[in-house]
């Protein structure tokens, strides 16, 4: 599997600029401009695991020894675990749109997917970015062809996403060749057959440090399989470490600098998983919409009914969306590459890219499990009792979905996150978001303008974008100025998770709008009649989340007169035309089942 380099035209955007820039669609990277290399990419990995991998679900269920290992070792024998790994080091050196084509095609078995995540995502990544040149030459190859499994070792019993809170502590031995590991380890994807492991802990009790720990190590162990609700072919462990000797030069990084590595691990891990999510979504639709033929009621095929049509196409609004989002970004990310300067060490680079779009990372990282959870639902309610037997795909599925939203950082600490970003980003001047919400004020206080629409197709859509972007500022604006330094403490999380849902709406309505003008632009109007449809089904219901979530924010830091002028404002911002959405979801549903698959692929 060889590298390859976004071709497309698109400009590297700021990250979280979304919220205070209004791209041209010629500028954003869509699903259409996925090139015939990145598409052979997808096909590979997608015969892979159909041919591989499915086929061997149960035994993969049920832990057969060794079925996990082989089929590790036939994907890295087809460049499938060293996308991430350059070129150089014996892996593929995928630009980030190829990334995100083989991480949707891995999900269609969870347990799968998860453990290729855990093992060439997270499990490879700090090595990549922040590895010695002899720590990468010494195992990045091997991790590459499967000859050593690794994994990501964070998480403790006392500390899940809050990493600062760990425990396993780190000290140097008396004759300063070893670090001595003493601690425990909770929930390490890959722990019972991993032979490298990425482990956090703590030197001196207070500085958060990354080591490299290898299989044997003598007073290091693992421990049994847990007993988890779904993904159950992955492997799942806790790890101890009892006087563990490791290597001085197996310290990766440096002391006191391992929250920078567990961190841009994280982002890089966060969007991956919504490009998991997405494929998941596409394959419950695919499943869903067969069955919906083969099964009758009434005397007539699920099919037929409007309810099911609703659910069919609701799962496929909610995947455009995400897909506009996690291409357009995947795309600012290539860009951001291609923008480096000759000489610049493209390693660190990319970490800067990881660092720069990490907004975007926790939007997909939300967006999609979220996405996924409301999929797999609907795919059991459409399969009906026998979506909730086991011989039927989507029983798995809802399992296996539910811990997404909990990996990686909960997606109430990603909601958090998302916020406390591009506060920062504002408070230095990254984002214009302070003099933005100042304007915003005056064109409150100026009243309502009475501009005539451009009179473009989009227009209507354009303006409705607009004006989220613009609820964002002025409730943002608001708590800022009532809760200042407060609004990170807990006791105002209503409130920032309100905000990052307002946020994390406005992206995704504008990057669907986006797509869709793109499309437009390429090919006549009547082409693209399903995704226009698709695309203002969305804008409508996003809005109204928008004005609800927008109330929630206003009522709980203003009051009085200033209450009533924001609310009045708000009311403006959230005046649009009304249209017909079950037309539009009968005309999405109706592609659907013409072809039974999700029906906006690579358009």
């Amino acid at each position: 599997m060889a590298t390859t380099t976004t071709t497309a035209s698109h400009t590297a955007a700021r990250g979280g600029s979304f919220l205070v820039e209004s791209p041209r669609p010629e500028d954003v990277f869509t699903p259409a401009d996925i090139n015939d290399e990145q598409k052979l990419i997808a096909q590979t990995t997608s015969e892979f695991i159909n041919d591989e991998v499915v086929p061997l679900i149960d035994d993969l269920e049920h832990h057969k020894p060794g079925v996990m290992i082989g089929l590790l070792k036939k994907a890295g024998a087809l460049g499938i675990l060293g996308g991430a790994i350059p070129e150089e080091y014996g892996g593929a050196g995928l630009d980030k749109v190829s990334s995100t084509l083989l991480s949707e095609q891995l999900a269609a078995y969870g347990g799968f997917s998860v453990t290729h995540g855990g093992h060439s995502g997270i499990g490879t990544i700090p090595i990549v970015y922040f590895g010695t040149e002899e720590q990468k030459k010494k195992y990045l190859p091997r991790i590459a062809a499967a000859e050593l499994i690794s994994c990501y070792c964070l998480s403790e019993p006392q500390a899940g996403s809050d990493a600062q809170a760990l425990r396993t502590r780190a000290d140097l031995s008396k004759d300063g060749k070893h670090w001595i590991l003493n601690g425990q380890k909770m929930w390490i994807t890959n722990g019972n057959y991993a032979d490298l492991f990425v482990v956090f802990a703590k030197v001196d009790g207070d500085k958060i440090s990354c080591f490299l720990v290898e299989k044997g190590t003598p007073g290091f162990s693992v421990g049994a399989e847990e007993k988890k609700m779904g993904i159950k072919g992955s492997s799942t462990t806790a790890l101890f470490f009892e006087n563990a000797p490791v290597p001085k030069e197996n310290l990766l990084h440096e002391i006191g600098r391992g929250h920078i590595v567990a961190f841009n691990t994280l982002n890089a891990g966060r969007f991956s998983l919504g490009c998991y999510c997405l494929g998941g979504v596409k394959r419950t639709i695919e499943v869903s919409s067969k069955y919906s033929k083969e099964r009758t009621a009434f005397g007539k095929q699920l099919a037929e009914f409007g309810l099911i049509r609703q659910k069919l196409a609701e799962m496929a609004i909610r995947a455009f969306a995400l897909e506009s989002m996690i291409y357009r970004s995947a795309g600012m990310m290539d860009a951001f590459m291609a923008s480096a300067e000759a000489g610049t060490n493209r390693t660190q680079h990319m970490m800067k890219a990881l660092e720069e779009y990490a907004i975007e990372s926790s939007i997909s990282k939300v967006y999609g499990s979220e996405a996924l959870d409301f999929a797999v639902d609907e795919g059991v309610q459409i399969f009906g009792g026998y979506g909730y037997h086991e011989d039927y795909p989507v029983a798995r599925a809802y399992r296996d979905s539910r811990i997404n939203r909990i990996f990686e950082g909960t997606n109430e600490i990603n909601r958090m996150l998302i916020i406390q970003m591009l506060m920062k980003r504002a408070m230095g001047g990254v984002l214009p978001l302070i003099p933005k919400a100042m304007k915003l004020m005056e064109e409150i206080l100026a009243g309502p303008s009475f501009e005539e629409g451009s009179g473009d197709a989009f227009a209507e859509e354009e303006r409705i974008v607009a004006n989220a972007k613009k609820v964002f500022l002025l409730t943002s604006g608001s708590a800022v100025q009532k809760l200042r330094d407060k609004l990170a403490e807990p006791e105002h999380q209503e409130v920032v998770a309100a905000l990052s849902n307002i946020a994390m709406d406005a992206y995704a309505m504008e990057s669907s709008l986006l797509r869709v003008q793109k499309a437009a632009a390429r090919r006549s109007a009547g082409d693209i009649g399903v995704m226009s449809a698709a695309m203002r089904a969305f804008l409508s219901d996003a809005a109204d989340r928008i004005e609800h979530e927008a109330r929630t924010v206003l009522g709980a830091v203003a009051e009085g007169d200033m209450l009533r002028t924001q609310m009045m404002a708000l009311k403006r911002f959230s005046k649009r035309e009304p249209g017909n959405p079950i037309a539009l979801r009968r005309e999405v549903a109706a592609s659907i089942l013409a072809g039974d698959r999700y029906p906006f692929e690579y358009r």
